[in-house]
């Protein structure tokens, strides 16, 4: 008989082991767990963790984090988990992350599906063996420069990662607030040093970050060009040096998501070498305000 219950301190070794072997689509909850672990305080990063056991055999997980988003890696008991996890944590839902067909599931289980959205995509997985990476020509000829942000760099990232989010989330675009929760977002990311900054001369000219980091791999996410610099190949050329950041640091393997409709993105993922492995599924509510870190 399948259970549900919360997951607790002591817990992490069974989950990071349940993880790991879903490890491609699961990189935001292993992160996060081995940032914050399992116990749920309301600070960044933390979550209510709920698991469904087979006996004992755990079998499926979900947490729904600070920011009101549950992130789903449920192949069984999805029903279950999802429900727990929200019902414990007491949180609005803002939105849902996981396999596609789990976010679709999971939507149809919380009585959500028909409820209006302002995202919905249905994304591939990419990943890539970093001894693979196919580096750009005018970074590997040093024409232009990848270097790590830091926290004199937060205006500018702010500025762009609204942008982001109003262009390509669905964020409102009257939010007066959203250069703040932008820069709220931001700002852990900067201080693990999982901001990256391309340059020419000193010029900013995109951006990339790792939302979800572990020793051996890195999760790209929310690489942005303004528009005025864009096709000209800067958003290939910041993910890759942000890729050679991390091989230095002993990474091996790097994942990312992009939605099917985004041609040009998946043209630049694909000539780094990056290949489809699975599917990810992204759902904001048009309810309670994320700032979708994740993405």
């Amino acid at each position: 008989m399948i259970r549900a219950r919360t997951l607790e301190t002591g817990d992490e070794p069974t989950v990071e082991a349940f993880l790991a072997r879903h490890a491609d689509a699961s990189m935001i909850l292993r992160s996060n767990l081995r940032r914050s672990g399992l116990v749920d305080r309301g600070g960044t990063f933390e979550g209510t963790w709920a698991g469904a056991f087979d006996g004992e055999a755990l079998v499926g997980v979900a947490a729904h984090f600070w920011n009101a988003n549950l992130l789903l890696q449920a192949p069984r008991a999805l029903a279950a988990v999802a429900r727990h996890a929200v019902a414990v944590s007491g949180r609005p839902l803002a939105g849902l992350l996981g396999p596609w067909g789990q976010v679709v599931a999971a939507q149809d289980a919380l009585g959500l599906a028909g409820q209006d959205a302002r995202f919905v995509s249905h994304d591939d997985l990419f990943a890539l063996d970093l001894a693979r990476l196919v580096v750009p020509a005018p970074l590997a000829r040093g024409e232009v420069q990848v270097r790590v942000a830091g926290a004199h760099d937060l205006p500018r990232i702010a500025r762009w990662r609204s942008a982001y989010r109003i262009e390509l989330l669905g964020h409102p675009a009257d939010d007066p607030d959203v250069d703040a929760s932008s820069a709220a977002e931001m700002e852990p990311m900067l201080r693990d040093d999982g901001c990256f900054l391309l340059e020419a001369s000193g010029e900013p000219l995109a951006f990339s970050a790792f939302n979800a980091r572990l020793p051996d791999c890195v999760q790209v996410g929310g690489v942005f060009t303004p528009p005025e610099l864009r096709g000209r190949g800067h958003a290939r050329a910041v993910v890759a040096g942000s890729l050679l950041h991390a091989r230095a640091a002993g990474a091996t393997r790097s994942i990312l998501f992009t939605g099917r409709e985004n041609v040009y993105a998946r043209r630049a993922y694909l000539s780094l070498g990056y290949r489809v492995v699975g599917d990810f599924g992204i759902v904001f509510l048009a309810g309670p305000s994320s700032s979708a870190r994740e993405r």
